[in-house]
């Protein structure tokens, strides 16, 4: 349940303020039934979700004998200005009831797991006579099976290559399958079945699939005693083709059990916990064993909370566990846990199968659990020493700008449109000179009929700091693109929207060449010339990396608009595509040029086309009709900019 790092200076005030009289009143007024608490500062925002079984005496923990608290602690205790509380019915109820307030509120400091990425799994559609993997980044309620996530898209390929070669599933989408009339290059090297040409038989085909799936379920072992025992039965019935094919997967899978690291006899699959924590930032470490191999390690950070660690294992399994598709048998976690069992049994609804959650007190499991420690606090100690690299270039770049405190979040607006066609501009947020992709904004301009680069701006500015509905916190500093112009136009605004002050402001130009200047400027208001960066080149080069990362993300979104519109309108009056069709398009194309240079078979493998709706499409594409509509002359239509 965690929140963003806040500068305190708490190791020079130690000394915790008594509770207001507020607090005291509604305090003594709690029940002693099971709730949820929501923990509010001087200005109503919710500051920490939290639950307990007993709602009044886990609330006098925080608010009585203040000066106990450890330092971190008692200084978030005293921005707490407020509470409420929800009754429940029980703890289950109040288990739920939290998990959805902390989804739907986001508190400051509450644990809430960043993951920098969505992680690929592989999605297997059994209901097809001839399933075959694909790789997806979300899990749908779809009745397909899932297994994963994977560290990484290079090891979901590596593990989708080894799968389709060893059991030489088909790789070839549902609707290319459909429109061949002759095997693929896969089927030609041996690592296909050949299921969209050849007859094939069926219950073979999902043998083969049974036995992937034991992989992706980390049985490797399983696997192997099964193939071993096949294979000598073959040999002995003098089927020496299939004795060879089965040793042939044998090899395979060996060499992939060889690069996995035994870490249990017991062959149980569990995953292990780790955590790790300084002032200001924590890791979680997750290792996932199966069948006694260690086939994943994954981290996550999360910042500063008013959790104990307990609450913050706790709050790590409310949120992560839901969404995977191959829950273990069991967890091992560090810490004793107050509501252990209310959360297995709400794992068990979560997941539909029994998971058991275990601290070990002795013995081999002890030692996974201190191994996992440690991998935590590694990644812990590397990633605060990027951070402090990170501080340094911020200070540096505060003290250039002249701002009182660090610009822990900085916003960065730039437009892209060609010759005022589809204008977009787009917002890069960086907190402590990171990106957070989560938080980047995409702004079609509806209200500038001609090509106005000040305009877009305007219109951009405005509806990002309407107070009616602004979107997150403001910024610390706000950065545009197109130097002094643009930051005249963005002061404007922000004077006009009533936060000009609130934070500060810089526009940031490329350097003129021909002017003879080496790099690109800085300005900020009330001061004419741009800033000397001087012989502190990386808090310069920090604010151009910001600029070139709003600028990419700019021209994507217009990218996509483009290509959108000129799919859509280059599509008016092809033979039987409709709007779902051209968005499947779209989709899978990206670009008109794109969808204009395919052969029909790959149209085929868009859904909702048969080679007969693509082979109509080709020739309405390729028309002399069309062609001399100009259509074909795409590449001086902006399309390739």
């Amino acid at each position: 349940m965690g929140g963003e790092e806040v500068n305190t200076g708490c190791e020079e005030n130690t000394e915790a303020s008594g509770p207001s009289l507020l607090i005291l009143e509604k305090l003594a007024q709690v029940t002693t039934g099971p709730g949820v608490y929501l923990m509010k500062d001087g200005e109503n925002r919710i500051l920490y979700v939290g639950k307990a079984k007993n709602l009044r005496r886990r609330l006098a923990s925080y608010f009585q004998r203040m000066d106990r608290h450890p330092v971190k602690t008692g200084v978030l205790v005293a921005k707490i200005a407020d509470f409420d509380t929800i009754l429940t019915e029980s703890e289950n109820e109040a288990l739920l009831l939290e998990s959805t307030l902390i989804k739907r509120h986001r508190p400051r400091y509450n644990v809430i797991l960043k993951d920098d990425k969505q992680y690929p799994f592989l999605r297997l559609d059994l209901s097809h006579p001839f399933p075959n993997l694909t790789v997806v980044r979300r899990i749908q309620k779809d009745h397909a099976r899932y297994f994963g996530p994977f560290s990484s898209g290079g090891a979901v390929r590596e593990t989708l290559k080894l799968v389709n070669r060893t059991f030489r599933l088909r790789t070839c989408k549902d609707t290319v399958m459909k429109g061949r009339s002759r095997p693929c290059l896969n089927y030609q090297m041996g690592v296909c079945i050949g299921a969209c040409c050849k007859e094939v038989d069926t219950d073979a085909y999902r043998r083969n699939v049974r036995e992937a799936v034991l992989v992706l379920k980390g049985k490797t072992p399983v696997l192997l005693t099964k193939l071993q025992r096949e294979m000598k039965k073959a040999a002995l019935a003098q089927n020496f083709e299939k004795a060879a094919e089965i040793r042939d997967k044998l090899f395979a899978l060996e060499r992939t059990r060889e690069s996995q690291v035994v870490v249990a006899t017991d062959l149980v699959d569990r995953d292990i916990l780790g955590r790790a924590e300084v002032p200001g930032m924590g890791i979680f470490t997750l290792m996932r064993v199966r069948s006694g191999l260690l086939v994943d390690t994954r981290h996550f950070a999360f910042r500063e909370t008013l959790a104990d660690p307990g609450e913050q294992i706790a709050s790590f399994i409310r949120q992560y566990y839901p969404e995977q598709p191959q829950p273990p048998r069991e967890i091992l976690v560090p810490e004793d846990l107050e509501d252990r069992e209310a959360l297995s049994e709400a794992l068990n609804t979560w997941t539909g199968k029994k998971v058991t959650i275990t601290r070990p007190l002795r013995g081999e499991k002890v030692k996974l659990l201190e191994w996992a420690k440690s991998n935590a606090e590694k990644e812990l100690e590397e990633r605060m020493a990027l951070r402090q690299g990170d501080e340094a270039v911020l200070e540096t770049l505060a003290a250039k700008l002249g701002m009182g405190g660090l610009p822990h979040r900085i916003e960065c607006f730039d437009n892209a449109n060609i010759s005022g066609q589809n204008p977009v501009t787009g917002m890069v947020v960086f907190i402590d000179g990171r990106p957070d992709k989560n938080q980047y904004r995409r702004y079609k301009i509806r209200h500038v009929p001609e090509q106005d680069d000040y305009a877009y701006m305007n219109e951009s500015l405005r509806r990002r700091f309407a107070a009616e509905k602004l979107e997150g916190p403001l910024p610390d500093l706000l950065l545009v693109d197109g130097g002094k112009g643009q930051l005249n136009i963005a002061i404007e605004v922000l004077k006009d929207m009533g936060v000009f002050g609130s934070f500060h402001v810089a526009a940031i130009a490329k350097m003129d060449t021909e002017k003879g200047e080496s790099e690109d400027k800085i300005f900020i208001p009330g001061r004419m010339n741009p800033v000397n960066f001087g012989k502190d080149p990386q808090a310069l080069f920090l604010l151009m990396r910001i600029r070139d990362e709003a600028h990419k993300t700019a021209v994507g979104f217009h990218r996509k608009q483009r290509n959108k519109s000129t799919l859509h309108s280059r599509l008016d009056g092809a033979p039987g595509v409709g709007p779902k069709r051209k968005a499947a398009l779209l989709s899978h194309f990206g670009s008109f040029k794109k969808l204009l240079a395919a052969p029909v078979e790959d149209i085929s493998s868009v859904d909702g086309f048969s080679p007969q709706s693509a082979r109509r499409l080709y020739e309405f594409l390729h028309s002399s009709e069309l062609a001399e509509a100009g259509f074909k002359g795409i590449g001086v239509t902006g399309e390739d900019v």
